[in-house]
């Protein structure tokens, strides 16, 4: 796998790049990417400041105070989103790819000769991915909750409907996913625009009445800050990071729109827009203490709190809808590396083609949403939450950003260990902060990054173990021998084409066995065809497809895809006429192993992971769907592994 240092995509890439100008004008990507990847980060100003003031933190609300938090905001934003994620981590492009799965397989890739090492990073990386579900489920319940708790604002009366309106609001969002999200997707954009224009301008007129605000600009108030309350600023710091929720989708949603566009909306518009609103909210503050209730909606006047109660709810379902998306994005990503089992993929879109939805995942989501909402039952309780998933993420980030820097753009030891430690130390602060606030919320990602991190794991090692398995027993059957041998008895010959799937290309399907042993034919045209899961993002078309003619009608087909490839096995195919694999879409069959893990006590796996594995095996996924084969046309013939 080849790495690029600069944002622009390797050459197998190129022809899909973002960044080209002669296909997408930039502007129109920008403001594309206002819709997608701002609306996590765009809409925490609705929640931040309410938590940081929370009573229960501990925290006085006092002008000194008021100053310093908000220092620490806009400095935080600086050097985390700005520097760290802007400048440098969209640069760590993998094929015009980004996120923390395309991070990884470069960051593995980069030391895949230090075998043990690699082992680590993938680890790690694992972890960090499954951090990010944790975030999932978080980020949908907190963002909606808190748009439709202005209702308290605007009309206290209105309180008992806060949870219910935000449920029924939440089960539609994720009810209409199977629907895609072409047709509204274009009004995303300009919406977000709108929001940013709003909050930009609320507060820049609440600056006016309490100007001495603008003294957080400066870095050394918020140090001071810091060195007045020690403990209760550390403490702080565990709900001011949830100013940078949403800084990670700037990565991922990187080979949707391309560097450039991002930076563009980052510096032009979104930035300015939320140090205006913050130094606005906190400008309330110091005119008006009893804002706290929810200084976001304090900003405005009491005949906008309805439109912008409105407002907050679209923006808040459209900053959830891109972390639904990311997650099915990241689970077929991790499909396809091998770190999950195969799961029904739905394209919601002829034209786009990253526009797809997984229904387990989005089922599984809701209910983790819905317990979420109705668990801890306000913004503020789910801040406690929310946090430790995304430093933790953050963190993992960094780690993984020192091995492509230093290995696969072989920078200066030195700058890339100061580089690496300065970002490391702040994003440790923040994710040290968090780990406090475990017991009042933040076990409830942790204990979903520990679920989907072992799931991962352990479907991840015992794919390894089948593949080995597989790769001994076909070590005694290699395909070419075991086939002369066959072909010279003149085995019985029917018409149509054979497709037997194999995980080794050297060796004899079993599937091929099994139908010899019971059918006792051959078909008149047989293809041995082999999947390989490159950890790119992209195989380029001339790569795809490598076809050995093994003679008397038989071929040996390899067929390779990146992680953000589309799997479509039967168009693949298609080219395979050229070399005279000559079939009929119609009469095609095929065969397929199914096998049947034996849980033994052994040098595998822990008793309880082979199971797991087994259970996941026989429940989860279906791999002719997956290959988008035509059901009628397949056959599974089944084998027992002891792993």
């Amino acid at each position: 796998m080849g790495a690029t240092t600069s944002e622009g995509a390797t050459p197998d890439r190129e022809h899909r790049a973002p960044d080209d100008p002669h296909r997408r004008a930039v502007y129109g990507l920008a403001l594309a990417a206002l819709g997608v990847v701002y609306g996590d980060i765009g809409t925490s100003p609705l929640y931040t400041l309410k938590t940081v003031f929370d009573p229960s933190g501990g925290l006085p609300l006092q002008p000194a105070n008021v100053i310093g938090i908000v220092s620490l905001i806009f400095w935080s934003l600086t050097v985390i989103v700005s520097l760290k994620y802007v400048a440098l981590i969209l640069r760590a492009s993998n094929h015009g790819e980004g996120g923390i799965m395309a991070l990884l397989a470069l960051a593995a890739s980069s030391v895949k000769e230090r075998r043990r090492l690699r082992h680590g990073l993938l680890v790690v990386g694992v972890m960090g991915a499954s951090l990010f579900y944790g975030d999932g489920v978080i980020t949908p319940a907190i963002s909606v909750l808190s748009a439709v708790e202005g209702l308290e604002v605007a009309a206290p009366v209105l309180q008992p409907y806060v949870v219910p309106v935000t449920l029924i609001a939440l089960i539609a969002l994720f009810l209409l996913q199977k629907r895609g999200t072409a047709g509204i997707g274009a009004v995303f954009g300009p919406i977000m625009v709108l929001w940013f224009v709003v909050i930009a301008v609320a507060g820049a007129m609440n600056i006016k009445d309490a100007p001495r605000i603008l003294a957080a600009l400066d870095p050394f108030e918020g140090l001071a800050f810091c060195l007045h309350h020690r403990w209760l600023a550390f403490v702080a710091l565990g709900a001011v990071v949830l100013s940078l929720t949403g800084a990670e989708a700037l990565y991922a949603d990187m080979g949707h729109f391309g560097a450039r566009p991002i930076r563009l909306t980052w510096f032009a518009v979104v930035f300015p827009a939320l140090a205006l609103n913050y130094l606005g909210q906190g400008a309330l503050l110091l005119a008006d203490p009893a804002a706290l209730q929810n200084p976001f909606y304090r900003l405005f006047p009491s005949w906008m709190l309805f439109p912008m109660i409105l407002l907050s709810t679209i923006a808040t379902v459209i900053a959830s809808q891109a972390v639904i998306s990311g997650t099915y994005s990241m689970t077929k990503q991790a499909m396809q590396l091998g770190f999950l089992p195969r799961m029904n993929v739905v394209h919601t879109s002829a034209r786009e083609i990253g526009q797809i939805y997984v229904p387990g995942i989005n089922w599984t989501l809701l209910l983790a949403v819905v317990a979420a909402v109705l668990g801890f039952g306000s913004s503020t309780a789910l801040g406690s939450a929310y946090g430790i998933a995304v430093t933790g993420t953050m963190l993992i980030t960094t780690m993984l950003t020192f091995f492509v820097i230093r290995y696969a753009w072989h920078m200066n030891w030195a700058l890339c260990v100061f580089a690496t430690l300065f970002f490391f130390v702040i994003d440790s602060m923040f994710f040290s902060a968090n780990l406090l606030k475990v017991a009042e919320g933040g076990w409830f990602p942790l204990a979903i990054g520990l679920l989907i991190f072992t799931v991962m794991a352990t479907w991840g090692r015992g794919s390894e173990i089948m593949a080995h398995e597989a790769h001994v027993r076909a070590g005694t059957t290699p395909l070419r021998p075991f086939l002369t041998s066959l072909l010279t008895k003149k085995p019985v010959r029917v018409e149509g084409t054979a497709v037997f799937m194999s995980a080794d290309p050297d060796g004899v399907p079993h599937s091929l066995l099994n139908n010899l042993m019971h059918n006792r034919v051959l078909h008149e045209h047989v293809a041995f065809l082999t999947v390989i899961n490159e950890p790119v993002p992209w195989v380029d078309n001339a790569r795809r497809l490598d076809i050995q003619v093994l003679g008397d009608g038989c071929f040996q087909v390899t067929v390779r895809y990146g992680f953000k490839d589309e799997v479509d096995l039967p168009a693949a195919l298609e080219s395979c006429r050229q070399s005279g694999l000559k079939f009929d879409r119609s009469t095609i069959s095929y065969f397929l192993s199914r096998a049947t893990v034996v849980p033994t006590p052994g040098t595998g796996m822990a008793l309880w992971r082979e199971r797991l594995f087994a259970i996941m095996l026989h429940n989860v996924g279906n791999v002719a769907a997956y290959l988008r084969l035509p059901a009628d046309r397949v056959i599974e013939l089944g084998a027992r592994i002891e792993i």
